[in-house]
């Protein structure tokens, strides 16, 4: 099915259409959803995000729908149940890193892992005319990387914490000629 709405040039195909837009670039302030999206962003990291939305019911499924608390606690039974999983991506460094950061969300304390994310959202700025005006890091996501990692985070370097504030609404990277409306702050 297509339409005559311009998007974004990678909206290619049904799943990548709709999740353009209805869900990337808008705000994303609750911590458990942002969990979800950090977790899938560590475990697309060096594969297709196409590969991640397939599976990405099945990822819920097996992380107990990303529930903070839940994932902490997991064992290396559960470790071992994951590499099982056909359904998802096995790949045990990313596996235990969903896990260390579900700990590291945990321990934040009376900060949550919303606020401590947001905290690095940069002032809003013109949407990119083209993709060549879309960063793959900036000093923002540097030092939101930088601070994960130095409260036991992990696979969560300047490029993934990138494609987070992307995907959750801290930046606004829909290209000027996408249909989809800016959306601001206050919508979050």
């Amino acid at each position: 099915m297509t339409d005559a709405l311009v998007r974004c040039g990678w909206a290619v195909g049904e799943l990548y259409r709709d999740y353009h837009d209805n869900e990337w670039g808008r705000p994303v302030r609750d911590g458990v959803a942002l969990f979800e999206r950090m977790s899938l962003e560590a475990f697309q990291s060096g594969l297709s995000w196409l590969t991640i939305l397939r599976k990405r019911e099945n990822f819920r499924r097996a992380f107990d729908r990303f529930d903070i608390e839940t994932v902490a606690r997991y064992t290396d039974a559960d470790v071992a149940r994951l590499m099982a999983d056909e359904s998802i991506v096995r790949n045990r460094a990313k596996i235990e890193a969903t896990i260390a950061n579900a700990r590291a969300a945990a321990d934040l304390g009376p900060e949550d892992l919303a606020e401590l994310l947001w905290s690095f959202a940069p002032a809003p700025r013109p949407r990119p005319a083209d993709p060549s005006e879309v960063p793959s890091a900036t000093a923002e996501s540097t030092a939101m990387a930088r601070e994960l990692k130095r409260r036991g985070f992990r696979f969560v370097g300047p490029t993934t914490a990138y494609a987070l504030m992307q995907a959750t609404g801290m930046v606004d990277d829909h290209l000027r000629s996408c249909f989809v409306a800016p959306i601001t702050r206050a919508d979050s």
